[in-house]
């Protein structure tokens, strides 16, 4: 199963950017025996539109032509679902065995997904009820991939 991540905005090179890419590197380097690959993040632009509804239209529309053409897409929400660890991997697990080719994860910009598309997304999942800046979804996206392969491997570095 690939797994994608993409989100609107781009990050600035630093060490939310490295923090990223390693723990993206770590999940795929222990995803791959899992039959997990890809875990990369595709950056969209931001809207430039005048409203945040049409700066969420814009960026669903693009979103939308950026996702596989097939596959089970998790919208990273505020209202989301909360969801523990555990739950996380057996989740990934789950659909890794029932078929799923790609597994899309997306974060919003800076002011968050269109409701349409959210309610297109076979899982909302959220962080927190609290808001988070972009850079730190990402951050705890990725370290979460990488938990949730070192889980399904039996890798020590998830404790309870």
């Amino acid at each position: 199963m690939r797994i994608n991540v993409l989100a609107v905005g781009r990050m600035k090179q630093g060490p939310e950017r490295e923090l990223v890419a390693r723990y993206l590197d770590r999940a795929a380097a222990s995803g791959k025996s899992l039959g997990l690959t890809g875990f990369a993040v595709a950056e969209l632009v931001e809207s430039r539109a005048s409203s945040p509804a049409a700066r969420k239209t814009e960026e669903a529309r693009a979103l939308h032509e950026h996702l596989p053409g097939t596959g089970t897409l998790v919208a990273l929400d505020e209202r989301g679902a909360l969801m523990g660890s555990d739950d996380f991997a057996k989740k990934l697990g789950r659909w890794r065995d029932d078929g799923v080719q790609n597994l899309s994860f997306v974060i919003g910009g800076a002011d968050g997904l269109d409701q349409g598309f959210v309610r297109s997304a076979t899982l909302i999942l959220s962080f927190s009820p609290l808001t988070w800046p972009h850079q730190l979804v990402r951050i705890m996206l990725a370290e979460q991939l990488y938990r949730a392969t070192t889980i399904l491997s039996g890798h020590p570095y998830h404790r309870e």
